[in-house]
């Protein structure tokens, strides 16, 4: 079931996720909607809480950088197959030099931003059937990792732009929290009552 994403505005995206179990209710449904969801939004990943739920949880399909041209063979064969469920994930190291790339986020729609991450993490994290992983990940995959781990910290990627950049963009960041956007896909709008 394809699920309303939920829009820059939300409390729920600013909050840190908890930690889940196995017997966490309808997992495996969640994670298959998450995909759905993702897939439909033409993402390359989604994080719990963006569809509402303040959980550890985000999945990442990097497909759609295997048809990018600028890469080598390596690197779109490698990204063409990289699709992973990450369950109550740390990042235990983040390394090398910091580069520079254009993010956006389906919370935050028609906003993209250069921002600097470092090139390589090393990451604690169980899968879809809770079996416990450490891997090292570097290149746009830890990019997009980085960039879902932040979701389930309460950041999102406009944190790390520089000040001129956020006041640039902050009458956009006001229409989409009152959901004056358009998008192709399901948004859902938190609109606060004002007393």
């Amino acid at each position: 079931m394809i699920l309303p994403i939920i829009a820059y505005g939300d409390p729920v995206l600013r909050k840190m996720g908890v930690d889940i179990d196995k017997d966490f209710p309808n997992l495996g449904e969640l994670i298959e909607n998450m995909k759905e969801t993702m897939i439909n939004a033409r993402g390359v990943g989604l994080a719990a809480p963006q569809i509402g739920q303040a959980i550890r949880l985000f999945i990442v399909d990097t497909s759609a950088f295997g048809e990018d041209d600028d890469l080598s063979d390596k690197e779109r064969e490698y990204l063409g197959s990289f699709k992973k469920v990450f369950i109550n994930a740390k990042i235990l190291k983040e390394e090398g030099d910091e580069w520079v790339f254009n993010e956006g986020c389906l919370s935050i729609p028609g906003i993209t931003e250069d921002v600097f991450r470092q090139e390589k993490i090393t990451l604690e994290y169980f899968d879809e059937n809770f079996e416990k992983h450490i891997e090292v990940v570097d290149g746009l995959a830890a990019r997009v990792i980085q960039h879902e781990y932040d979701h389930i910290e309460g950041v999102l990627f406009i944190d790390k732009i520089a000040s001129l950049t956020k006041r640039l963009i902050k009458k956009k960041l006001e229409n989409i929290s009152k959901g004056l956007v358009n998008t192709d896909y399901k948004m859902k709008f938190y609109l606060s009552k004002k007393k």
